[in-house]
């Protein structure tokens, strides 16, 4: 997996995990990259900032600022919720569509069971599997 600094057309920057430099370009042309902070699907690669672990293995420190891996993961999940459409246990099925061209390309959400995660990966259907913790209030 490799992370890119990247930034949207409106100047805000977010962090992007790809398996390589060609999946980047191929769900940028595919539109599939969407800025977290205001929903523009327009991505370019920008120059990393330097990321330090600290001798707390438990926080991030990225200038200056340390997050816990819990609260990025959280934050992770309130894009998600906020920016893709929950299509529940028809994943499967509406990613297909979407895949083939009967539907339109959004960024959507749901689950899937093994079988239907085989079907998708016949069918060339790109996806990510993003567990979804519990978080106390």
């Amino acid at each position: 997996m490799i992370i890119y600094d990247l930034c949207c057309d409106h100047g805000h920057k977010y962090e992007g995990w790809f398996q390589d430099r060609q999946a980047f370009e191929t769900q940028r042309s595919r539109k599939l990259i969407t800025c977290p902070v205001c929903g523009s699907m327009e991505a370019e690669i920008v120059p990393a900032s330097v990321t330090l672990l600290g001798k707390d293995k438990g926080t991030v420190k990225r200038n200056d600022v340390e997050i816990s891996p819990l609260k990025y993961l959280e934050q992770l999940h309130q894009q998600i919720d906020k920016y893709f459409d929950d299509v529940g246990e028809q994943f499967a099925e509406v990613a297909i569509r979407i895949h083939r061209g009967e539907e339109d390309q959004r960024n959507i959400r749901g689950v899937t069971t093994e079988r239907e995660e085989d079907t998708l990966r016949e069918e060339g259907v790109p996806f990510v599997k993003i567990p979804v913790p519990k978080f106390d209030s």
